[in-house]
């Protein structure tokens, strides 16, 4: 009996770009309200970007999403506007592959068969489990499993390479370790996932301290009207020890500068910097130029956005069209898992001749 991935498989390397086969990506994202400069700066460009040189799978995670409490038309209206912001953004779903976690199913199955591989002990170390249960008097299961459905989130996709923040660092480390304990168990089928490096901002919010955060409500909407830009961005925190509009100010620690630093093209932003140290430009004047270059940037996402929500019919076939894709390429990967681990119809049906007469 063969215990290869089948060869009607194309496996995890057969997307051909220009110089060869491409290495495949899977990144996630929850959908948890709004996008935001952050969501944009931090993720949305680069998975627009990645397209160019990897076979990527962009998963909108609601399944990561219901282990806290939730509203069901909240959820479903959160799945919606994200897969708006993604697109309105320059993700291209002809050139990726865009879906939501719980239109396909095999997620939830290899988490289930990945459970039996990995220790509770580890799940307990997890630091966002300790830090997410803390104080509660009640902790679902879905929480603990949440890093043992994200191994099985990469995986089912055989991908090599994973863009995380180091939040989720550890959680990746534990994906590797489930390729390696089934991979020992049953045959080499996942490839142990590595971090991919690259330039993702980590955008502070407009408070200057914390990561750019909807919790916090310190975030700026990725498709606010310039009005709310601009009634957003004039409340930002600058250079703390500029009291004064003549007090020299030090442009390096001042977040709205950090935010030029995506917005404004540098020979401006040389002569913002310029002008700050020697108090030449107030801060409420730095904050309008940055609130006119953010406006005139987003511009186009804003009419992209606009569009999509007046054809929302669009949205469902983006959807329904990535689901389709990664469900064929999901299919062929769990029917090498149950063949190996002895589960399933069609693995039952090829070796119960075999076994009734033994």
């Amino acid at each position: 009996m063969s215990h290869a991935i089948p060869e009607s498989s194309p496996g995890p390397t057969t997307d051909r770009g220009p110089s060869g086969p491409r290495k495949r990506v899977f990144s996630g994202i929850q959908p948890t309200g709004h996008a935001h400069l952050g969501n944009y700066l931090g993720v949305f460009r680069r998975w627009a970007a990645m397209v160019d040189e990897y076979e990527c799978y962009y998963c909108i995670v609601d399944l990561h999403a219901i282990t806290r409490e939730y509203e069901r038309e909240d959820l479903l209206r959160r799945v919606f506007d994200l897969t708006v912001s993604l697109v309105a953004s320059g993700i291209d779903p002809e050139r990726c592959t865009l879906f939501a976690q719980s239109h396909v199913p095999y997620h939830s199955e290899l988490q289930w068969l990945f459970n039996t591989v990995t220790p509770v002990g580890d799940l307990g170390r997890m630091t966002q489990y300790k830090e997410k249960s803390q104080g509660r008097e009640s902790v679902n299961a879905g929480l603990l499993n949440y890093p043992v459905l994200q191994a099985a989130d990469i995986l089912l996709y055989r991908a090599h390479f994973v863009p995380v923040g180091e939040d989720q660092r550890q959680h990746l480390e534990l994906s590797r370790e489930v390729a390696r304990r089934w991979n020992a168990r049953f045959g080499d089928v996942f490839p142990e996932p590595e971090t991919l490096v690259g330039t993702g901002a980590r955008v502070r919010g407009l408070d200057g301290v914390a990561k750019m955060s909807k919790s916090k409500d310190n975030t700026v909407r990725m498709v606010a009207e310039p009005d709310e830009l601009w009634a957003r961005l004039r409340t930002a925190v600058t250079d703390p020890a500029r009291v004064r509009k003549d007090d020299p100010g030090n442009p390096h620690v001042c977040n709205v500068f950090a935010l030029h630093e995506f917005f404004t093209d540098p020979a401006d932003r040389d002569e913002i910097e310029i002008l700050c140290q020697t108090a030449g430009i107030g801060c409420v004047a730095c904050k309008r130029q940055l609130a006119d270059n953010v406006a005139e940037e987003l511009a186009p996402v804003r009419e992209r956005a606009a569009e999509l929500r007046a054809h929302p019919e669009r949205v469902i076939e983006i959807l329904a069209a990535g689901a389709e894709r990664a469900r064929a390429e999901a299919a062929r990967t769990m029917e090498v898992v149950r063949e190996r681990m002895g589960v399933g119809p069609r693995t039952l049906d090829a070796d119960l001749p075999r076994l009734a007469g033994s």
